[in-house]
């Protein structure tokens, strides 16, 4: 039974993604027409919206397991999935079984009756409109590319927006004198609704001005990194946060790499703007110990690949641009061992710039992403990267692994798409 339900599902979404001949198409009429249509279900739900290039996942999970904590019940919406689509679609704590996601997916292709519409934009709608029956819940709801004319930029009211790191990504959907990062920011922030804005820290302070500077006009209370919130890592595995509410001394939060301290603090920083909630500081600390991330500088500690490099670690990681590549060798260069990447990529990404980060690299190997057309070639990739000496291309992930000549405690990171992370999960 679930098999076939799965095959339902499946044989829906593949209709859905014929609905519209391009993958995005920025606009919000479509998506305006179709909520109407079902009684504009945005209305009637509590959102925090999540904009930004990289931690939006992060940060999301790590608001959600506060939340969790504190005993009030979420409803997510995050893209794209890792494993399978049911994990973009989170209803009162759990995801949607195949079974439930069809139905929905069944009651909004009815409901759309064949007319031209985005398959990003027809899942909004149909979380949007499932969330309605959990109207209670806090929805914590990922934007999609740019923001100012995504689907999820058709709420009236949130609770708050939150800002996490932005940097250059997805240039190809820009022109050529568009592709700057003002041009980005302003996308992403330009229309933040009038409630509580929580900007994470940036990058630069250039970045962190341009941020300002596009929201000053907006009504909005801002609660600024190193402005209104700041946190310290210290020794002995604690850190300190401090806001407008006081000081925290908490634990470590269970996921590795410094960078995600930053977005467990903006998390933090808004669990405790939501003071018509009851969310407590032991909440807090207890929370951020609990923190459920997929393919986020992910440890696999067990499985089919793992036991290919017995006790050597095996991280995963999405992470597909500059930023992300930046705090990757940040945590990379934290560790004293020798590091091993497994490289696949998407073809539309500046990979030699990806990759520029990364120093005191032991080896790289490319590699193809299986079952994703729109991803360069492995042996292309390795033939574009010029400034690593020992890299090499295998034919899949397995071989790739065989391939490295490991000593004790060296370490071997795959990474370059969440695509590529999708199918190491599938096959460990």
């Amino acid at each position: 039974r679930r098999q076939r339900q799965m095959c339902i599902r499946d044989r829906i979404v593949e209709r859905l993604q014929k609905l519209h001949p391009k993958e995005i198409d920025l606009s919000l009429d479509r998506t305006r027409n179709l909520l109407e249509k079902l009684g504009n279900p945005q209305d009637q739900i509590n959102c925090i919206s999540v904009v930004g290039t990289n931690g939006k996942f992060s940060t999301i999970q790590a608001l959600y397991a506060i939340l969790k904590e504190a005993n009030y019940k979420c409803n997510i919406y995050t893209s794209p999935h890792i494993q399978k689509i049911n994990e973009r679609f989170v209803f009162n704590n759990k995801p949607l079984t195949d079974d439930e996601l069809a139905n929905l997916f069944s009651e909004i292709e009815e409901a759309n009756n064949q007319t031209q519409i985005t398959f990003f934009e027809i899942l909004t709608v149909a979380y949007l409109h499932y969330a309605k029956k959990y109207s209670e819940n806090i929805n914590l709801i990922e934007s999609g590319l740019f923001h100012r004319f995504d689907a999820t930029n058709i709420l009236k009211k949130n609770l708050a927006s939150i800002v996490t790191a932005i940097g250059l990504d997805h240039l190809d959907w820009l022109t050529k004198e568009e592709q700057t990062i003002d041009k980005i920011i302003f996308e992403k922030t330009s229309t933040l609704l009038n409630s509580k804005i929580i900007v994470a820290k940036q990058s630069t302070n250039k970045i962190s001005k341009s941020i300002k500077d596009t929201i000053k006009d907006n009504s909005s209370k801002k609660i600024i990194f190193n402005k209104n919130y700041n946190f310290t890592l210290k020794e002995n595995d604690f850190f300190y946060f401090e806001d407008e509410f006081g000081a925290l001394k908490l634990p470590k939060p269970n996921l590795p790499g410094e960078f995600q301290l930053e977005n467990v603090s903006t998390a933090i920083a808004t669990a405790r703007q939501l003071t018509e909630y009851k969310i407590t500081d032991e909440h807090i600390k207890s929370g951020i110990t609990k923190i459920e991330s997929i393919a986020r500088l992910q440890e696999l500690k067990s499985g089919k690949l793992k036991d290919l490099i017995g006790n050597n670690l095996l991280f995963v990681d999405g992470s597909h641009n500059p930023l992300g590549a930046k705090v990757l060798n940040e945590y990379l260069q934290s560790l004293n061992c020798n590091k091993h990447i497994i490289l696949g990529m998407m073809a539309n990404k500046d990979h030699n710039e990806y990759m520029s980060y990364f120093k005191d690299i032991k080896s790289l190997t490319t590699i193809d992403i299986p079952n994703q057309p729109n991803a360069i070639k492995g042996g292309e990739l390795k033939e574009k990267i010029k400034n690593f000496e020992n890299i090499n291309y295998e034919n899949s992930i397995e071989e790739a692994i065989g391939s490295i000549d490991l000593q004790e405690n060296d370490i071997i990171l795959i990474t370059g798409s969440l695509y590529l992370a999708g199918e190491v999960l599938n096959l460990n």
